[in-house]
């Protein structure tokens, strides 16, 4: 694996890489891995073609090699021994073009499916990773058998110093400076070493006798390659390049494995025409021993047998393949490489089908035969499951402390299975139990008990079999829940369950406890009615209770499915805001005392207006029924919020406020969702002013508004307070009172619209004609005012004659448009000339019939 640049990527990945996005420090760090793994650089940019860069990319990393001068610097050779390049491999474009290509064009065919023969996916796999590539950077190992291509360093030290550097030729010498030629060709290291030193003695007196003071080491460098053949049953036969370094699963591997006919236990190493050694897959795939320490040479025949014979192992085992056998192999053996039974198996017996001559046989195979029984080519193996039933089981479910499965010991009864289950429950139905009991043709009984006679021991307890169902009912289980319900002002309203004897102060406090709006005067408890004929629903029955909830001498008990209802306070309200803004001696926000206060009742309490107020534009901003009011308990909640984030701020809590903190945040965390008072009437006009709108589309949408402008006179307010005039005030209500106007504003189909200053006893025309007049298009008679306090008046007519209204300061003037006109297409002209023509015929036809008697 080669990584690329600093992403420590894999040389599998380096189709993917982006050179433009490569700095010149990843060019370096890029060449330099590929030095470590003995890769030049010109093999550094062909291995990258072939694991599939484009011809581009690779011509642009080719160029910034060159370009940082590193093909140079690495090609040219060191000056001293300790600058050495690392190992390289030799020919590796040659070794890795032949390699065996999965294919990846997304196309499958039939040999592309996954093999059910155990081991085909270690060399034949779309995504195969253990590719069994050796490890150049190992110690020289002693036994390594040297050959043409191999780079040979020889180094002396001691008394002498000198090193050498030599590259076995074709004819199996090395050349050493100023030495000659040395045979080693065909000679381990070891055996190269004893040759290489006994030539130099001749020239190093110190490497002679029993102490020598001049030494020499001989290590590998650039590794050469060898060609290997493989034949038989390969996915792919023929002669391939590989390193000196390669064992037979890297010959395998370059040819795809063997093949679906091919053996995975004999494959034979042929060396010089002889066999030497013997591989057997399965050693590598159930004991992991991969033989790597047997090295192929050059010239060497790696030969794939026919598989031996072949055993099917299906069912329960944890590995259900098809497996290779050799001659002796047992059972337990195939057992072994489908990696043992599953935890579900059935391991007593083993069923298995045989070829016997011209037929199949079926055959047992049990426990103790195992390691016995031979296994045959053909033979097929289906390990069983586990029955799905049980040998000593019984059930007990229903009113015990502890349902479910028990075994079944010998003698056991009824009244021992309650005993194991704990006991009955409290709530248990003793009157009757069940037992279902199931026979040996799977027919069943049901048998009913008194359960109390039997725990009384007054009838004889009952003995058990297997897989009885014992069931015993609960009370509830025989009727319905009983329960209670209270609406209205409590904290918690809802359903509560029903115990006997329950009163309402009880089931208010379930509820959470009474809100401040509870009227503990006028509670009422509507109980089902039981005289069906009369037609009657509930019986009403009208309680009073203490704020304090403290139990009442003679209670009223309720009964099951009884309905509480807690109603309001009469005129009971949470706080009403009103503001009042602008020329008052004291604005701002006033709380409403009362149902009847009135504008004039808050203009006093804010001082009275002041002298630059213009009470005639004064406005009275209230909401409508459409405003998204909160609720009261929504606001009481978000006050709530408040104090409790307060607390929380402050250190120094008592143990009364920490007590208090406490209980907020228990009751914050659930907020009861409650409509706001007349929430259903406002959606029932939205609804059909929408609707409305819907249905004719010749009206404008209707804006609906959560808030709109109401004319008021506050000069009248002020002279007559308490009169019609004068408003009584609502929740959210602002009154605004503005400065002295001065100007007044002119809007629509006027030549210039603009705001100009307002002069006494000038009427409506006057302004316009300030602001150039009406437009061409301009819809007269129907222009208004809008004034300050946001009254509109119109412009009136009576027999020609317009009326306007009169200006007073802040007014707004709006001369509306009469809208576009359209002009006469030349279609519609012709009707219409011919529509006359028409008429004109008939009028001259009948005029001289009429004239003459």
């Amino acid at each position: 694996m080669l990584p690329t640049a600093s992403y420590s990527q894999s040389m599998a990945d380096i189709a993917n890489i982006q050179v433009d996005e490569l700095s010149d420090a990843q060019i370096r760090e890029l060449v330099k891995r590929a030095e470590e793994a003995g890769i030049s650089e010109i093999e550094l940019v062909q291995m990258a073609k072939l694991r599939g860069l484009p011809e581009a990319e690779a011509e642009k990393l080719e160029r910034r090699i060159k370009d940082l001068e590193l093909t140079g610097a690495a090609s040219r050779s060191r000056t001293t021994a300790s600058k050495r390049d690392p190992r390289r491999q030799t020919d590796l474009s040659e070794i890795t073009q032949n390699i065996f290509q999965y294919k990846r064009d997304g196309i499958q065919s039939l040999e592309d499916k996954p093999s059910n023969i155990f081991g085909a996916e270690l060399f034949y796999n779309q995504n195969r990773k253990l590719s069994f590539e050796p490890n150049l950077n190992i110690a020289t190992p002693k036994n390594y058998i040297l050959g043409s291509g191999d780079m040979v360093y020889v180094d002396i030290y001691g008394e002498s110093e000198q090193y050498y550097e030599a590259t076995v030729n074709p004819d199996g010498f090395m050349i050493l400076d100023n030495i000659g030629p040395i045979s080693v060709s065909g000679k381990t290291i070891e055996e190269a070493t004893g040759i290489i030193r006994n030539r130099l003695s001749n020239y190093y007196t110190g490497l002679r006798g029993a102490n020598p003071s001049t030494f020499v080491q001989v290590t590998l460098g650039n590794i050469r390659s060898i060609q290997v053949h493989l034949v038989g049953e390969v996915r792919l036969p023929g002669t391939f390049t590989l390193s000196a370094f390669s064992t037979v699963f890297n010959a395998l591997y370059a040819a795809g494995g063997p093949n679906d006919n091919g053996s995975m236990r004999s494959i034979r190493i042929i060396r010089g025409g002889n066999p030497v050694a013997s591989i057997d897959i399965y050693d590598f795939l159930v004991n992991g021993k991969a033989s790597l320490d047997f090295q192929l040479q050059d010239q060497d025949v790696v030969m794939v047998d026919p598989f031996i014979a072949r055993a099917t192992v299906k069912g329960e085992v944890k590995r259900p393949r098809i497996f290779e056998i050799k001659e002796g192999n047992t059972f337990e053996d195939v057992l072994r490489y489908a990696g043992g039974f599953t935890d579900e198996a059935f391991k007593d017996r083993i069923n298995v089908t045989r070829i016997s001559g011209s037929e199949r046989a079926v055959s047992d195979i049990f426990n103790s035969q195992f390691g016995l029984f031979l296994v045959k080519g053909g033979d097929e193996y289906h390990v069983g499951k586990v029955l799905d039933r049980f040998a000593n089981r019984v059930q007990i479910k229903g009113a015990v402390f502890r349902e479910g499965n028990f075994a079944l010991t010998d003698g056991l009864t009824l009244g021992q299975l309650i005993k194991n289950a704990d006991g009955i429950r409290g709530d248990a139905y003793l009157e009757r139990a069940s037992i279902l009991r199931t026979y040996d043709d799977l027919s069943t009984e049901l048998i009913t008990i008194n359960l109390r006679d039997v725990i009384s021991g007054a009838t004889p307890d009952i003995p058990l079999s297997r897989e009885d169902v014992v069931r015993i009912s609960s009370i509830y289980d025989l009727k319905e829940e009983f329960y209670v319900q209270i609406n209205g002002e409590v904290r918690n309203p809802g359903t509560y369950p029903y115990s006997k004897n329950m009163s309402v102060e009880e089931l208010v406090l379930l509820a959470g406890g009474l809100r401040e709006a509870a009227n503990v005067k006028d509670v009422e408890i509507a109980r089902r009615s039981q005289d069906a004929d009369a037609g009657a629903f509930s019986d009403l029955i009208t309680v009073q209770l203490n704020e304090s909830l403290i139990p009442q001498a003679d209670p009223t008990s309720l009964e099951p499915y009884d309905m509480v209802i807690i109603r309001r306070k009469p005129n009971f309200i949470l706080d009403k805001l009103v503001q009042v803004e602008g020329q008052v001696n004291s604005p701002g926000i006033f709380s409403v005392r009362s149902a009847e206060e009135r504008i004039s009742d808050v203009i006093n309490r804010a001082g009275g207006l002041t002298r630059f107020a213009f009470p005639k534009g004064a406005t009275l901003i209230r909401r409508t029924e459409f405003y998204d009011t909160e609720s009261e308990q929504i606001r009481r909640q978000r006050n709530l919020m408040d104090l409790q984030q307060r607390m929380l701020m402050d250190p120094n809590n008592t143990e009364a406020q920490e007590l208090l903190l406490e209980r907020l945040f228990k009751d914050l965390d659930n907020v009861p969702q409650e409509r706001r008072e007349g929430e259903a009437v406002a959606e029932s006009r939205k609804d059909l002013i929408t609707g409305i709108t819907e249905k004719r589309p010749d009206l404008a949408p209707i804006k609906i508004q959560q808030t709109e402008a109401v004319a008021i006179d506050l000069d009248a307010i002020i002279r007559n307070p308490g009169s019609s005039v004068d408003l009584i005030l609502e929740e959210g209500d602002i009154i605004s009172i503005p400065k002295q106007l001065q100007t007044v504003r002119l809007r629509g189909d006027v030549i210039y619209p603009a705001t100009v200053r307002f002069e006494k006893e000038r009427g409506m025309k006057y302004y316009i004609n300030r602001a150039g007049g009406f437009d061409n298009r301009a819809n007269r008679k129907r222009s208004y005012i809008v004034y300050a306090n946001g009254e509109v008046r119109r412009t009136k007519s009576f027999l020609g004659i317009r009326a306007y209204p009169s200006v007073t300061p802040g007014s707004e003037i709006i001369v509306p448009t009469k809208g576009p006109r359209l002009p006469i297409r030349p279609g519609e002209f012709v009707g219409i000339a011919t529509g006359l023509a028409t008429l004109v015929l008939v009028i001259t036809q009948i005029t001289p019939t009429q004239s003459n008697p």
